[in-house]
């Protein structure tokens, strides 16, 4: 049995050959054509971890929310796209795209130098700190190396904050998690020393009963060609015209007002940067 589409595709191809034969007006064909392409509706599934509030992250409900997920939601409205949020590993979302399982992905994936070989980038849509956190009884006073010199640093593994650690803190030891939950975990049971991760993030957990343990020391100094120039959607190669969309996307959700319900939503200041 035909699809809709499949149907409105075999009509045209029949009118045009009418139309040829001088049975039906060439408006006939252009108008159904138009009606054809009006229901060829976008549709996209957009990878997110469902792991990393406030960015993103599963409710109790088994709901994704945070402020990617709202901010994929306007995206897709404003592209008229009809959109699937889909909970992926964090490690596994670059695989998940180049397959073709996902389309996009809304989940503080930065853009940096080493992911553009693997997957195109649409301008940012936000711009975060990098921040180290440790316990309130730590000696750390900085984020400098020579202040974590001998410590042992939780990241989550194949993030901008694993490759920074790992440039960086040379002199200290690098301990990668599958997630940034399991390396805030051991640094409350004492298994490392600080975590390295999104300010912003860190923060929020800084405020719940778990993070009562521990204790923000501040911003690391930014590596542009680590830390890139901000959060972007990632997106397959080779789609450019999704590229796009997405980038007009993103300048029309800022000029409308938009961006700036969602932000206020989750942030006191514009999560967006300079």
């Amino acid at each position: 049995m035909r699809t809709t589409t499949g149907a409105n595709r075999f009509f045209s191809k029949a009118l045009r050959n009418l139309a040829i034969a001088g049975l039906v007006t060439a408006g006939a064909v252009a108008s159904l054509n138009i009606a054809a392409q009006a229901q060829e509706q976008l549709t996209l599934k957009i990878g997110s971890e469902g792991a990393y509030p406030p960015y993103n992250f599963v409710k109790a409900d088994g709901s994704v929310a945070g402020f990617e997920i709202d901010i994929a939601n306007a995206l897709c409205e404003e592209l008229k796209a009809k959109c699937e949020i889909i909970v992926q590993d964090w490690d596994g979302m670059i695989p998940a795209l180049q397959s073709g399982k996902l389309d996009a992905v809304i989940s503080s994936m930065s853009i940096t130098p080493a992911r553009k070989e693997q997957v195109d980038f649409s301008n940012k849509y936000y711009n975060p700190a990098a921040a180290i956190a440790v316990p309130k009884d730590s000696d750390v006073k900085g984020t400098t190396k020579e202040d974590l010199a001998g410590k042992t640093i939780g990241v989550q593994s194949s993030t901008i904050h694993a490759v920074f650690s790992e440039h960086e803190y040379t002199d200290s030891t690098i301990t990668p998690y599958g997630s940034v939950d399991e390396a805030r975990m051991d640094m409350v049971s004492g298994r490392v020393d600080a975590v390295n991760d999104n300010i912003v993030s860190l923060i929020d957990w800084l405020k719940t009963p778990e993070g009562e343990c521990c204790r923000l020391v501040g911003p690391v100094k930014p590596n542009l060609e680590i830390h890139g120039p901000g959060v972007g959607v990632a997106i397959k190669k080779g789609r450019e015209e999704l590229v796009e969309k997405f980038n007009t996307a993103i300048l029309a959700i800022r000029d409308n007002g938009k961006y700036k319900e969602i932000n206020d939503k989750y942030f006191d200041f514009d999560i967006y940067g300079e």
